[in-house]
């Protein structure tokens, strides 16, 4: 394959046209990455695309720019439809599409599940956007309920993160959506990695595409520095707490194997002083984004998460990331630390190791065809930390365990309420039809 890493071209020597070319520079793009490279001028030529690149390689600006050229050609109403895995990833996708497609005045819309409004989305697609950014679940309930809404007319369709989309959690979703969408489009399938459900699905959907890879299977960018620290089980938080007092100033990602545990070590940390905020499937949509924005901005500097945010989210200014829990498969390790060193920019993770995970370093050593480093970190002193540590834990688990009950205890008087009023207003009738009697 030829090396683009030696290739000089620029924005535009691609192809693209004067607003965006004015927009990605005023974004301070400098110059195309690889997949960027590699991708924009097939796109605009106007074929089907495969891309198979490393988390922070610049995948969502390689899609939506071709993508853009081509409405600004051809402007109509509903134009493109994004889909994603998670309603993160579809915020942000869609801030990105906004941003690079801002001097043409793009409008797109985001339509994800959760606690979102149904009928505040409603309104959005009736508006006609060019763009629809979505998650499959609640794009297809739209695409059966909503009056008007249709992709029969769709010109463009984009799938991110393929090969997770591509789950048994979304084939259904997905499969239906294909049924409804033209069949003469153009398709983009963009994929940290190449799985048979992916190759599968170009197949069957795909016409004459280009693939484009600038990357192996399993791969993380050359400017992560990988390690890994050895610790008992038993003084997994203490030693996770001296590394976090080790690096105070920067900006970090810890991920966990649950949702329960993510929250409990969030409050921990808190509590010891530290900014945190977590991110889990437990939390509404607001409280998600709420936590991303944080985490983004200047409120907390540390983000406690599960695999959620393991995908596609690109927050440039991450600095470290930690696994906490050893992660079931290797390409998930390979998504998470993902996140930091993104965009040419330097990174560190670190694997926690307990006496139970060393085959999976070994696994994952293997996978990368590498061997991690060993952390350089002065583990002295964790006796003096696990006193406040232990008591961090215990004031956390009380707190959550409290929370429980509060939540249970509002759920237990909803229902009073309820019945209360079932009960008043059957009195109601009855009141009016004595001699209707009460059912029990």
């Amino acid at each position: 394959m030829e090396d683009y890493e030696e290739d000089t071209r620029t924005f535009a020597d691609l192809g693209l046209s004067g607003p965006l070319l004015e927009t990605v520079q005023n974004m301070g793009f400098s110059k195309p990455t690889p997949i960027q490279l590699q991708c924009i001028p097939p796109g605009i030529q106007g074929r089907d695309i495969i891309g198979i690149a490393p988390t922070g390689s610049g995948k969502t600006a390689a899609f939506a720019l071709p993508m853009l050229q081509h409405l600004w050609s051809a402007p109509q109403g509903l134009f493109a439809c994004v889909l994603a895995p998670t309603r993160e990833l579809a915020f942000q996708i869609s801030s990105q599409i906004d941003a690079l497609g801002s001097a043409m005045g793009v409008r797109t819309t985001v339509i994800v599940g959760g606690d979102e409004d149904r009928v505040t989305q409603a309104v959005m697609l009736a508006k006609k956007p060019h763009v629809v950014v979505g998650t499959p679940g609640r794009l297809l309930d739209h695409l059966k309920v909503t009056k008007g809404f249709s992709l029969r007319n769709l010109k463009f369709l984009i799938l991110d993160e393929a090969d997770r989309l591509l789950d048994s959690d979304f084939g259904v979703s997905i499969d239906e959506i294909l049924k409804n969408i033209p069949t003469e489009r153009t398709t983009y399938l963009f994929s940290a990695t190449l799985t048979d459900k992916v190759a599968k699905l170009q197949r069957a959907n795909l016409r004459n595409p280009v693939k484009v890879q600038v990357s192996t299977k399993y791969q993380t960018v050359s400017s992560l520095l990988q390690y890994y620290l050895l610790c008992p089980l038993v003084k997994k938080e203490v030693t996770l707490i001296s590394i976090l007092n080790s690096i105070n100033q920067n900006s970090v990602i810890i991920f966990v194997s649950t949702k329960e545990y993510c929250q409990k070590l969030a409050i921990m940390l808190r509590l010891l002083g530290f900014q945190s905020v977590p991110l889990h499937g437990g939390l509404s949509q607001s409280q998600r984004l709420g936590a991303l924005n944080r985490f983004k901005g200047d409120g907390a500097n540390i983000l406690v998460a599960t695999d959620l945010a393991s995908r596609g989210l690109d927050i440039p200014t991450v600095d470290v990331v930690i696994n906490y829990d050893c992660p079931t498969h290797s390409k998930d390790y390979i998504h998470r630390v993902g996140r930091t060193a993104r965009a040419g920019r330097s990174g560190k993770s670190i694997l926690m190791v307990t006496q139970y995970d060393v085959e999976f370093i070994q696994r994952l050593e293997r996978v990368l065809e590498h061997k991690l480093e060993l952390y350089p970190h002065d583990l002295d002193g964790l006796d003096l930390l696990r006193e406040r540590v232990d008591e961090a834990g215990r004031v956390a688990s009380n707190q959550m365990r409290e929370e429980q009950l509060s939540k249970k205890d509002g759920r237990k008087r909803s229902k009073v309420i309820l019945s209360a009023d079932r009960d008043g207003e059957e009195d109601d009738e009855v009141a009016k039809h004595p001699f209707k009697r009460k059912r029990r």
